[in-house]
């Protein structure tokens, strides 16, 4: 099987364009956030999201322990800061000199930290999870269906000790889990079967190979992965962290030639350039891609989230994983490891469980970005590896969105390196679950002049030698890595 070639997939999106993402209403900021207890009248300056990561991190650095966190209103385009002030006015000074609106607020960082701590030494349930919400100026716990009886009552108990105005607990819908499952996507033979996840970024390894990242309980699940489910493995794990201090894994591809371009494919045949990576903000826009359900968007509710989830390996265990970020973006079994981004091009983080689905809506927890690339020592970023590699046939449908499965499957994105299902039942290939070409709502083939090709309606996957993508770009045997 040949890695020397990438499939025609290329309609790169420039750092700041947003058309290639095909959908109107994906530009649309979400909701409002309330700015109740802002201190000043003072006018904040308007900022992008990451630029208000940037000003938020330099305040946190000159405000100390008067810092007491921070999120991004998406609707006035302003950072919100939050402080501790006390008798000491020269700290709002500080933040409304720097530009960002300023609230003061109750809890301090390290006392919503420390009721963290609590929780994690009273209340470590699987099911649970919680993180700092800086809108609240509260620790938002949830607890799944799961967690009932003896287990509700330790868990409530814990919060109500933490104080009425230190942390908050609400039911969410579904099960937390981690989102791995057989069918699609990149594929490993493990125990108990085929599995699937998705492919996060494309990475450099720290001893210059080609490599990407994806989900640690993906990398923990099988040691091999595969372009395909009966396909030879062509990348092998060569780190992983789950459960413990993160979920990523860093898998270096076995032909070290391997073209791997620093872009994700959000469908249609478009795909985003990953420029860097980029720390989360609360209340910024993100985009997940992943291989079961495609684009989907949404925003960060919270940072240095913990979760518990029932453990896969011990039924009377839990997994407790730390330092995520939370979302309110959906995301299905199989979408594990697959990217969240920004639609400027800044790689966030990686799928790593929930609860709910596609359907019904969730809650999401994914890895940092910034934290796997520390760890493992890569870097993002392919020195302009596969740009001649266009999509010269599939064009941009401003008419699909993040929210209605446009482009889900197009499985050279959303961490998805095969034509595989969208739908977890099926392991055909078809990678539709209306039926049409993955990723292309008209049923044509992504990347494919002729209108056939990948994920079309036979059900033909990419690397299918039968099937009818674009040979001159595809020959059925070179992987699909432009995710």
């Amino acid at each position: 099987m040949s890695h020397k070639r990438i499939p025609k997939r290329k309609a790169a999106i420039a750092a700041g364009s947003v058309v290639a993402l095909g959908a109107a209403a994906l530009l649309l900021p979400h909701a409002n956030a309330s700015q109740d207890g802002a201190t000043t009248n003072a006018a904040p300056k308007t900022l992008k999201a990451t630029d208000a990561s940037d000003l938020a991190a330099q305040l946190q650095d000159l405000l100390g322990q008067a810092f007491a966190g921070s999120y991004y209103d998406s609707g006035t385009q302003q950072l919100v800061v939050n402080v501790i002030s006390g008798d000491n006015n020269n700290v709002v000074v500080q933040a409304e000199k720097a530009g960002a609106k300023v609230r003061e607020v109750k809890n301090s960082l390290p006392a919503l930290k420390a009721g963290a701590k609590t929780l994690a030494a009273k209340a470590t349930i699987p099911g649970t999870a919680w993180a700092i919400d800086p809108k609240t100026n509260k620790l938002a716990v949830s607890a799944d269906s799961t967690v009932t009886g003896a287990e509700w009552n330790r868990l409530t108990s814990t919060v109500k000790s933490l104080g009425a105005d230190m942390a908050t607990v609400k039911r969410t819908s579904g099960t937390f889990k981690t989102l791995v499952s057989g069918g699609d996507a990149i594929f490993a033979q493990a125990e108990g079967g085929t599995v699937r996840c998705s492919l996060g970024f494309n990475v450099t390894a720290g001893d210059g190979s080609p490599a990407f990242l994806t989900a640690g309980h993906c990398g923990v699940a099988a040691k091999q992965w595969s372009d395909s489910e009966t396909g030879q493995p062509i990348a092998t794990v060569d780190q992983a962290t789950f459960p413990g201090a993160g979920d990523f894994s860093l898998v270096k591809y076995d032909d070290a030639t391997t073209q791997a371009p620093s872009e994700v494919n959000v469908g249609n045949g478009q795909t985003v350039q990953i420029t860097g990576a980029a720390d989360a903000t609360v209340g910024e826009q993100v985009f997940r891609m992943g291989s079961t359900t495609g684009l989907h968007d949404g925003q960060v509710t919270g940072l240095d989230a913990t979760v518990n989830f029932q453990s896969e390996t011990d039924p009377n265990g839990v997994d407790t994983v730390t330092g995520l970020i939370q979302t309110n973006v959906c995301a299905e079994a199989g979408d594990s490891g697959g990217s969240l981004f920004t639609q400027d091009g800044s790689a966030v983080g990686m799928t790593s469980g929930g609860s709910g689905d596609c359907t019904a809506g969730g809650e999401t927890f994914f890895q940092p970005v910034t934290t796997a690339l520390q760890a493992t020592g890569a870097t993002l970023g392919d020195g302009g590896a596969g740009a001649g590699a266009g999509d010269q046939g599939a064009s941009a449908d401003p008419s699909a969105s993040a929210t209605d499965g446009a482009g889900a499957g197009d499985q050279a994105g959303g961490g998805d390196a095969v034509g595989g299902s969208a739908d977890p039942s099926a392991t055909d290939g078809t990678g539709d679950q209306s039926g049409q070409g993955v990723g292309d709502q008209s049923g044509q083939g992504v990347g494919d002049q002729s209108g056939q090709g990948t994920g079309d309606q036979s059900g033909q996957g990419v690397g299918d030698q039968s099937g009818t993508g674009d040979q001159s770009a595809n020959d059925g045997s070179s992987v699909n890595q432009s995710h």
